[in-house]
């Protein structure tokens, strides 16, 4: 995956001296350029000296653009947060506040939002899950492994309608969440394991509930697997990809039909 491939040549303090000079060179310029018709009596140290802060505050603001467009060029070759935080020095918490919303998602619910739409593999992945903060932590650690084609819907009832729509392309794997408004995941679960056009689509039930009757209640309604969600965000992103790791990459999947 290309964020998994960036590698840079030089240490961090030495590609900051690289960059500080060149910076520096172009606001030099550019200050001259600015005062080049200016009379020599006004441009005395204080106006070159305040044509170079203007210069600098600009190439800054610039910089701030540049920056932003690059990480949303990465985040569209599907690179996610941890590696755009990476390139920039900072955590993936850090690289989210800095520049949110590079996977475009909704707080409107319930509804269904395509989060990826250019799968470097044939792979679907219908995502049940009303915690938008989970989808987006799920949404990063597939995009770990290569984009998927995810989409992610609010609660069982715009599960079940993405599913029948004939529009649609058929999950490879679904991934639920149990806790949801209008029909939870313990609801769903039950209606596809007995649609004879659904039943043999994967389900992953993917909760915060470890409560025994809830993992014998997805069992004894035919749940593929039951994973709990750590706390970890590193154990969180870990579980995700052993999800996608198996279902999609290992598994053989029923034909499609």
């Amino acid at each position: 995956m290309p964020g998994k491939n960036f590698v840079l040549r030089t240490a961090p303090e030495e590609t900051a001296v690289v960059a500080d000079a060149a910076v520096g060179q172009l606001a030099r310029r550019l200050a001259l350029q600015l005062l080049e018709d200016t009379p020599p009596a006004v441009a005395g140290d204080t106006a070159r000296a305040l044509a170079l802060l203007h210069i600098l505050d600009q190439l800054q603001q610039a910089a701030e653009r540049l920056q932003r467009d690059a990480a949303a060029a990465a985040a569209r070759t599907g690179a996610g947060y941890p590696q755009i935080g990476a390139a920039c020095g900072m955590s993936r918490q850090g690289a989210r506040q800095r520049w949110p919303g590079l996977f475009d998602h909704t707080h409107e619910t319930p509804m269904e939002h395509p989060m990826m739409t250019t799968p470097a593999r044939p792979f679907d992945v219908l995502l049940v899950e009303d915690d938008m903060a989970d989808a987006l932590l799920i949404e990063e650690a597939l995009s770990e492994r290569g984009a998927r084609n995810l989409v992610q819907v609010t609660d069982g009832v715009a599960a079940l309608e993405h599913l029948r729509a004939p529009a649609n392309a058929r999950p490879d794997l679904i991934v639920l969440d149990l806790n949801m408004p209008r029909m939870n995941g313990r609801e769903l679960l039950r209606i596809l394991k007995k649609d004879e056009t659904l039943q043999t689509i994967p389900v992953v039930v993917l909760t915060t509930s470890a409560a025994p009757d809830d993992v014998a209640d997805a069992y004894n309604s035919h749940a593929n697997a039951y994973v709990t969600k750590p706390v970890n965000l590193e154990e969180f992103e870990q579980a995700v990809q052993s999800i996608d790791a198996f279902y999609l990459d290992t598994a053989t999947h029923p034909p499609r039909t």
